[in-house]
């Protein structure tokens, strides 16, 4: 294909993929449980932080997550106590114990009472200079409270050559539109252009395949070459290729 032809190709499967029928296959679907800005991206953050492995299972540990939280995400997280804590035991996701969601909740508190919120770090011009600059940074903020040395694997540093797939997929659920009904479009400070795209081993294999991507990796470096070649197809909105990439690699088995 030409250049032309292969940005008509993906418009086209990006426009497809990108509908609200395909909400009920995947974690996104956990924060469209909720109305208000704040439970959304409280929930968006948690269900991206275990979005590893089967979606189905996803799915099932993300309610797992709503349920300790009493269904209401925001209030919990300000508003818990000490023994609310204590209730939250045994397994969440994998490697994701209750251990690491405890430490999360009371991080997240730190952050909306001393730190304007997820929002207000990844808006911050002075956490980064772009977005993965600022994912680094949003790791260090995240753990100044007392934590175990496990708990930090569970959030990427692009700076140490991490692709961020969740955390990535988490900013797009934020900042795209939500036009079509699938990403929620409630940040406002950070423009679509400014994303980067959420690299998998599904997005990773098809941008091969298609010649977007040359390195075998999937890492920061990885990252940064798919985002050029997404930008030179629509600068303004290059993340909407996820969908196509996705779904050509989960859907068609392209």
């Amino acid at each position: 294909m030409t250049s032309q032809e292969l940005k008509e190709f993906l418009d086209e499967k990006a426009d497809f993929y990108e509908q609200k029928q395909f909400i009920q296959n995947d974690p996104i679907l956990i924060p469209h449980q909720f109305d208000s800005k704040l439970d959304t991206e409280i929930s968006g953050f948690l269900i991206s932080i275990i979005s590893w492995g089967n979606r189905k299972s996803i799915i099932n540990s993300g309610y797992k997550i709503i349920d300790l939280l009493d269904h209401s995400p925001s209030d919990f997280i300000l508003n818990h106590s000490y023994n609310d804590l204590k209730n939250i035991n045994g397994s969440i996701h994998r490697t994701f114990n209750s251990e690491d969601l405890v430490y999360f909740i009371k991080s997240l508190k730190n952050i909306y009472t001393n730190y304007n919120g997820i929002e207000g770090i990844m808006s911050n011009p002075s956490n980064g200079e772009n977005l993965q600059e600022r994912i680094s940074n949003f790791k260090k903020i995240f753990f100044k409270l007392n934590h175990k040395k496990r708990t930090k694997k569970h959030l990427p540093d692009p700076s140490n050559g991490s692709a961020a797939k969740r955390f990535n997929m988490f900013l797009r659920w934020m900042v795209r539109s939500n036009k079509k009904g699938v990403d929620f479009g409630l940040w406002k400070s950070i423009s679509p252009s400014q994303l980067s795209c959420p690299l998998d081993i599904h997005t990773g294999n098809i941008a091969r395949k298609l010649g977007l991507l040359k390195r075998a990796q999937n890492d920061y470096l990885a990252v940064n070459e798919l985002d050029k070649k997404l930008r030179e197809m629509d600068r303004e909105d290059p993340v909407k290729y996820d969908f196509a990439l996705f779904g050509l690699g989960v859907n068609e088995k392209f």
